[in-house]
């Protein structure tokens, strides 16, 4: 699909008080999934054809908090989505993702693929739980949404 140009991220921040540091490996992870986010996304709120944007991510009152900005600082919209949708399925990732990091030392690479398989199906769900509950806010495509549930997971990440 061709890339509008102002219906795009430019750029994407968490909230470091919302955050825990952690290990260089999630640590990592999460510069990562921005970096991959900020490359490539479809992303605009509804009603708004200002863009390109920037993106504030936080955790406030159990609630997910997205700050859109112009990408000149100028605000644009905030959501505030309940986490309730999304607790069980973050919760599902992060014990996948434990089991995927045990095998890797000592299973077999089709019992590291099986985990694997398992991890991303419960990822895609939580991608599309969060397009979900952006339908009527914020128009995002499926890469878009899968690249925000990672950093959604990063948010709640307690190491």
């Amino acid at each position: 699909m061709a890339q509008n140009n102002s219906a795009r991220l430019v750029a994407v921040e968490l909230d470091e008080g919302s955050i825990l540091r952690s290990t260089p490996d999630v640590e990592h992870e999460r510069a990562v999934a921005i970096y991959d986010l900020i490359e490539e996304n479809e992303f605009e709120p509804l009603g708004d054809a200002g863009g390109p944007y920037r993106l504030k991510l936080s955790l406030v009152e159990k609630r997910l908090v997205f700050l859109v900005e112009r990408e000149e600082g100028d605000p644009v919209v905030t959501h505030i989505l309940s986490l309730t949708p999304l607790r069980k399925v973050v919760k599902d990732y992060f014990l996948i993702c434990e089991s995927y990091f045990e095998a890797i030392k000592t299973a077999t690479p089709s019992q590291i693929e099986a985990i694997d398989m398992g991890r991303r199906g419960v990822h895609n769900e939580g991608s599309r739980i969060l397009m979900e509950r952006l339908e009527g806010k914020i128009r995002v495509d499926m890469q878009t949404a899968r690249r925000l549930f990672t950093l959604v997971c990063a948010l709640h990440w307690k190491g």
